[in-house]
């Protein structure tokens, strides 16, 4: 974990403390979440806490509360801090975890945007105060005060000190964006390292995919195309964009994007120069189908399903625009009402998905792009593809799609271009008409959240944001 060390203190040290007396809130060495001068203890005296109240609303299983106390004994101090609740993420690199931040009034949380904005249906019923007996017999009520939610995010071991720096300080320079997950700080002891970001009461995707109006689609992906262009515009890739990964309020109509662990900078190792620059205007003839020369490596990170058409040809020089394809499979999956969309079992499988939307002649030209060969002999595929309108109606069983559904498959076919040269940017689809000059005719959909045996992301495929780089001949 040596890497870290390399990052200066200040780079950290995002949620500033009250009062003077409070130790560091970022500690580097292995001294774990203490603070030097005993304060904590002091601190916790001078409020009165409802202890198992919060976690008493949480209905948890034994296994994650084994979990909870196994990081609270071999992460010393950190239960001095924070009280454990709940288990609410599981990923290949990391756990996160629902937590209360004891200490919360004793620091400056400007971090803390929606603290003015949380709205009855996110906020707990009042719990009943405790009352003492004073001096003159009389009872008198404890003052108490409301508990404030964090996400602990508990990085593997395994992980290389290399990425774990990498996420922080990518955390780090996109603090202040709206709709980024701000980074309020971290603490390391020994080989362990957890980040403690905001915690976002938010709804499951399962449920929005099936009762959104186009309507709720247009404020959702207002929210998240303004997450990416403030992240692209730090030249910074995200990856892994998916549902899970976009935590959406309907209530506030706002969302914040989360999960940097595979995020990276434009124009690192993995996004060098593409073999045959992506031309869009010059075609390579690609490669001998046995070629003798050395197989090309390129990143392959994120989800499957939602991997873009230059990600899955094993382009060298990818860019912002693998996370537009990406946001446009979630709006494919809002439109067509079906999630997942694309189930694939491995690339090859996810380029024949492709094929059987676009049509061979596209796919063959997307694929020279980057110095491929597609071919398929698959009798059902079809030379020329078929248009996002015709694809939405199939998906979603309806015999016309309303002129608002029709706009949002405009911007669609802007977003799921397999020219990523051609596709929109963050800002350009915040500019289309889709935004600026909406079309209200919305139909309710028929779905029912019990009727459906989907089961969404349920097993997220073990290469889940696996950033190896693998070959391909």
């Amino acid at each position: 974990m040596s890497a870290l060390h390399a990052v200066p203190t200040d780079t950290f040290g995002i949620q500033q403390p009250v009062a003077a007396t409070q130790g560091p809130k970022y500690v580097r060495e292995d001294s774990a979440a203490t603070d030097s001068d005993g304060s904590i203890e002091q601190i916790r005296e001078e409020v009165e806490y409802e202890e198992g109240d919060a976690q008493d609303k949480e209905d948890v299983d034994e296994s994650v509360k084994e979990d909870m106390r196994k990081l609270e004994d071999t992460f010393p101090g950190i239960s001095d801090r924070f009280r454990l609740l709940n288990r609410i993420g599981e990923g290949t690199f990391s756990t996160v975890y629902k937590a209360e931040d004891l200490l919360y009034d004793h620091y400056e949380n400007d971090w803390d945007t929606f603290q003015g904005n949380h709205t009855d249906s996110w906020t707990d019923q009042p719990s009943k105060r405790r009352r003492v007996e004073g001096d003159n017999g009389r009872s008198i009520p404890v003052k108490r005060r409301k508990p404030r939610f964090v996400a602990l995010k508990k990085i593997y071991v395994t992980s290389s000190p290399h990425r774990i720096q990498n996420e922080l300080e990518l955390l780090h320079d996109l603090r202040g964006c709206r709709s980024v997950c701000p980074l309020i700080t971290a603490f390391r002891y020994q080989d362990q390292v957890v980040a403690v970001l905001p915690f976002f009461p938010h709804t499951d995707f399962r449920i929005q995919y099936r009762t959104f109006l186009v309507a709720d689609m247009r404020h959702y992906f207002r929210s998240l195309f303004t997450a990416l262009h403030s992240v692209h515009k730090h030249n910074i890739l995200h990856r892994d964009i998916k549902p899970t990964n976009f935590l959406y309020n309907p209530d506030l109509r706002e969302g914040v994007l989360v999960d940097f662990g595979l995020a990276e900078r434009e124009g690192s190792e993995y996004t060098g120069t593409c073999l045959t620059h992506c031309s869009p205007t010059t075609l390579s003839a690609g490669y001998p189908k046995n070629d003798s020369r050395p197989s090309r490596r390129a990143n392959r990170a994120g989800t499957r399903g939602f991997r873009a058409p230059e990600v899955l040809f094993k382009c060298t020089s990818q860019t912002t625009k693998i996370d537009m394809w990406s946001a446009g499979v979630i709006l494919l999956t809002l439109l067509g009402r079906r999630f997942p969309f694309f189930n694939s079992a491995d690339d090859v499988d996810a380029m024949i998905e492709m094929a059987s939307i676009f049509g061979t002649r596209r796919m063959k030209a997307a694929a020279a792009m980057h110095g491929q060969i597609f071919e398929t002999n698959i009798p059902t595929i079809g030379e020329k593809g078929y248009s996002w309108e015709k694809l939405v109606k199939w998906a979603s069983c309806v015999e016309e799609l309303t002129e608002s559904e029709k706009q949002a498959t405009r911007l669609l076919a802007g977003l799921m271009e397999l020219d990523p040269y051609k596709r929109l940017s963050a800002k350009e689809a915040l500019q289309h008409e889709f935004f600026t000059d909406p079309i209200d005719h919305d139909v309710e959909w028929g779905g029912d959240p019990d009727d459906s045996a989907d089961t969404g992301e349920e097993d997220e495929d073990k290469d889940d944001g696996e950033a190896d780089e693998v070959a391909m001949i």
